[in-house]
């Protein structure tokens, strides 16, 4: 039997620059609607993770965003 990915359902793709950052966490944050806060780290999304989290409920947003090449 072959495994199956869980399919996550996005609520909703947000650009990254309507996302408010905290420089000490180095953390985007968007409000969710349940209330709390999506969040995604730079470190996430150097990585190449655009999936934000809310920790209060089951809603995932995806960030939009064009990475800048170091030259």
């Amino acid at each position: 039997m072959a495994s199956r990915k869980k399919r996550e359902v996005v609520y909703d793709d947000v650009d990254l620059d309507e996302m408010t950052f905290d420089d000490a966490l180095q953390t985007y944050f968007y409000p969710c609607p349940c209330g709390d806060r999506f969040s995604i780290t730079v470190a996430e999304l150097e990585a190449g993770d655009t999936i934000a989290r809310c920790p209060s409920c089951s809603l995932i947003i995806r960030v939009l965003y064009e990475a800048v090449a170091d030259d």
